[in-house]
This record gives structure tokens, sequence and C-alpha cells, in this order.
């Protein structure tokens, strides 16, 4: 998809129907993530299952013509046969779904030889929060369970790993609190972060792995340090419930969708509010049963930074260019309920109530030389310390996104 296009359904993967549940119940894909080196697509399908599917997907799932690259799809044939599809059976509604981050090469890791009760840790896994509090870590390679956490008192409905391959694990839960895991140690609570009022819908640590963000049905959002679990600062600027957040891939931008038709874009260092991104009707409502329409549902950065992708109840996904205060592109999808961008861009993939998974295309553009120098540089530099540099005004205001 070049910039300006509409996105096009690529493929839609629904579920078996099981003999043994009410169908009409409990079928919500909530949760939809690739792998982030893009060998793997995890779902949650609905009815206790998610499904593990290798990346790309089977030739008969993709139109003639595109190509989904995959970063391991040339390792996949040296050595080893293709990965196969695994089903988990997790015995609770999935919520919430995490992949590690791709790990070391287990010679290299001090923990490469287990003890048999020790679970074993160096390898890609997923963690999977339930609706009985309960989290489940899965080895994606396997399927086998290594690992079930307890602590949180209900419904645990989203979860993040810390991209630097440490093996941190945040939760987030109706419960009104979030958790933090330490996988390397046998999966040990280490923090339990109070002080949100109503459930946590959402957790988004900065890829920096400075900072963690978490959205509740409140208007605000929570800022928090990942390096001494403390709260930074509240975000105030919404009207409604908040129920999704997402960090640029340079961890100067975060993003936060509400109930109140907006998403909102902060400097996450200086909480200052940025832009907002208001979702407008494209047509009148045909009833009087208008209200909350256009409620977003989730909101995520594309892996370049440039674009947002937004799900809204008004049965479109947007495609939002950083610079434009209005979409680029529409595709109409129903009961929409999440979405995510392929990790080396060109699709998104999107879940829906009926435990349905659609792929679409997404801008595919090579970004400026200015944006990469920005994007390198705000990798590793606060707002305070570029505002710092001896630079010209001009530079500062784009390297720290104020040229909207």
């Amino acid at each position: 998809m070049e910039a300006g296009e509409e996105p096009l359904l690529l493929a839609e993967l629904k579920p078996g129907r099981p003999h043994q549940f009410d169908w009409k119940s409990s079928c919500e894909t909530w949760s939809v993530a690739f792998s982030p080196d893009g060998s793997w697509f995890a779902w949650s399908q609905g009815h206790c299952i998610v499904k593990l599917i290798p990346w790309p997907l089977e030739e008969q799932f993709i139109p003639k013509g595109f190509e989904a690259k995959s970063r391991s799809s040339k390792n996949d044939t040296k050595g080893r046969s293709s990965p196969k599809e695994k089903t988990l059976d997790c015995g609770q509604i999935v919520w919430g779904l995490a992949f590690s981050p791709w790990p070391s090469p287990p010679s290299r890791k001090p923990w490469a030889r287990h003890p048999p009760q020790v679970p074993d840790v160096s390898c890609l896994i997923l963690a999977t929060g339930l609706n009985d509090g309960q989290i489940k870590i899965w080895e994606v390679q396997t399927g086998l369970l290594l690992l079930n956490l307890s602590g949180h008192q209900d419904v645990v409905r989203d979860l993040s790993f810390t991209p630097s391959g440490s093996l941190i694990l945040v939760s987030a839960s109706r419960d009104k609190t979030l958790r933090i895991w330490d996988l390397n140690k046998h999966g040990k609570q280490i923090q339990v972060l109070s002080g949100h009022l109503q459930w946590v819908y959402c957790c988004s640590i900065s890829p920096d792995c400075s900072m963690l963000c978490s959205a509740a049905g409140e208007k605000s959002v929570f800022l928090w340090s990942m390096r001494s679990y403390t709260l930074i600062r509240k975000l105030e600027g919404h009207e409604s419930s908040v129920v999704s957040c997402d960090f640029s891939p340079d961890s100067a931008l975060l993003v936060t969708a509400s109930y109140d038709t907006n998403v909102i874009m902060w400097d996450p260092y200086t909480g200052e509010r940025l832009r907002s991104l208001h979702h407008s009707q494209l047509e009148p409502a045909m009833d009087d049963s208008d209200v909350h329409i256009s409620s977003l549902r989730s909101v995520c950065f594309s892996p370049e930074g440039l674009y947002l992708a937004t799900v809204a109840d008004d049965r479109l996904l947007r495609i939002w260019a950083l610079e434009l205060k209005t979409p680029i592109a529409f595709a109409p999808m129903t009961n929409g309920l999440c979405c995510t961008f392929f990790p080396h861009g060109g699709v998104i993939a999107t879940g829906t109530r009926d435990g349905h998974v659609q792929f679409w295309t997404a801008p595919r553009v090579l970004s400026s030389l200015k944006h990469l120098c920005r994007k390198a540089l705000r990798s590793f530099l606060t707002t305070y310390q570029v505002l710092a540099l001896p630079i010209p005004k001009k530079m500062k205001e784009f390297l720290t996104y104020r040229t909207f």
C-alpha cells in the first residue's frame, strides 16, 4: 500500500465452531500480537483458545503479488523444519497477549542449563492474560506451558514485556493494579503498582524501557518509572475513559485513545499535549443510537513511527499520518476490538468481537533522512536533553515533534 491508498483486506481468519461451547458467548478476539522478529502471529480466538500461527501466512491466505517478509523465514529453512501452527488451550477466556523479545542464543545465557524443576525461559515465549487473574507463560516453538503466574484477583486485561530482553513482564488487571514479574526469577512478582480507581485496560512500556503507561476506565493516564516503579505523572486531557495507549518507536511520543472519540498525542517527558485526533462520523447515524458510535477501542504506532492505526465503534479502521490531523485512509470493519502493525511494516492485523482476525495492507514508505536522524537521536535523548542542545530553535522543534 502506498501512502494515501485505502487499506486492502489481505486475509481473514475465522475460528472453527467448538461444539462444547455456546458459540455466541466468549467468542471475542480481545488481543492479537506479532512476535518482535515477525515470525509468529498470536490470536486469542475466543473460547479459551489461542492460535499460534507461523508468519508469513500460508500461500492460500495471501493474494498474489503480496509478499509478507519475515526476518526468520530464511533461517527456518536451514537445519530445521518449518514451524507448525499451534493451539494453546488456556482453560479460561484469554484477554491479553504478549510476546517476549527474541532471545539471545541459548549458549550465551547463564541459565542455559537448568535443573529439571526450573523452566527454560531462554526461548521465545508468549504470555497470556486470563479471565481468572492467572497469567500463563508458553514456549512458542513447542507450545509447552512453562509457568503459571498467580497474584491478580480479576481479569488480566493486558500484558507488556520490556523490549530490552530482560524478561520483565507487566500485567494490567480489572483488580485496578499493575504487577511486575521477573521471568528470570521463575516468574517472581517484584512489584504491585496501585493508584487506579477503575479497571486497568492497557499497559505499554516505552521502547527505551524507561517508562510505563497505564490506562484505566478513567479520564487520566498514569505514567510510571520503569526504574523505580513510582508514579511520574498523570496525563489529563480526555473527557471519558481511556482504553488504549502506545509509545512511538523512539519513545518520544505517547498516544492514548478514549471513549471520548479522541486520540491524544503527548510528550511523555514533559506531559505536554501535542495534538488531538478526532474521530468524526463519515455518515449520519441511521437512528438515535449514535452515542459513543465513534468510541475508540485501540491505537498503535507503525514500526517506523510515521503512522497510527485506530479502531473505533463506527466500524472503521483508520490510518493517520503523524503530521496530519485527518486520516489518510479508511477501511470498513465490523465490531473491531484491537489492532497491531506487523513489526517490519506493510500489514495491520485487527481482531473483532466475532473472533475473527483480518490482515490489511498498511503504508510502505521510505523514511526521510531527517526523520531517521530524529528517531535515532530521540532513542537516547529526552525532551529536556534536546532542549539543552546548542542547536537552532527550529531544529529543536523538529526533534521534539513541535512542528505539526
